[in-house]
């Protein structure tokens, strides 16, 4: 499964973007966001590329433990039903309501 790291914003995107499209490539259908402690709107975008990635080689990909602050800027951003299958919940024992938006 793929981890996501401890942030994901306009400072580490490129890299993170690249990582995760490697994953996908290498056969991964998980990313965990468990370790995320910042994200902000380059973590949408992120997720909607490695999505693209997944869906272009007809794998399925999930999203999972999204903290309370990323599924928010998901939804601001009305792109939900574009990562449908994005599951905050699965694995992860408690909400995550302690990350601040950036």
């Amino acid at each position: 499964m793929f981890q996501s790291g401890a942030s994901l914003t306009f400072d580490n995107v490129k890299t993170a973007l690249n990582d995760g499209l490697q994953a996908i490539a290498a056969g991964q259908t998980v990313i965990d966001f468990a370790a995320l402690t910042a994200a902000d709107s380059s973590a949408v975008a992120t997720l909607l590329a490695w999505r693209r990635a997944a869906f272009a080689q007809s794998k399925p990909l999930a999203f999972v433990n999204l903290p309370d602050n990323l599924r928010s800027l998901i939804s601001l951003y009305d792109v939900s039903e574009l990562l449908a299958s994005t599951d905050s919940t699965t694995s992860s024992p408690a909400s995550r309501t302690d990350l601040p938006h950036h």
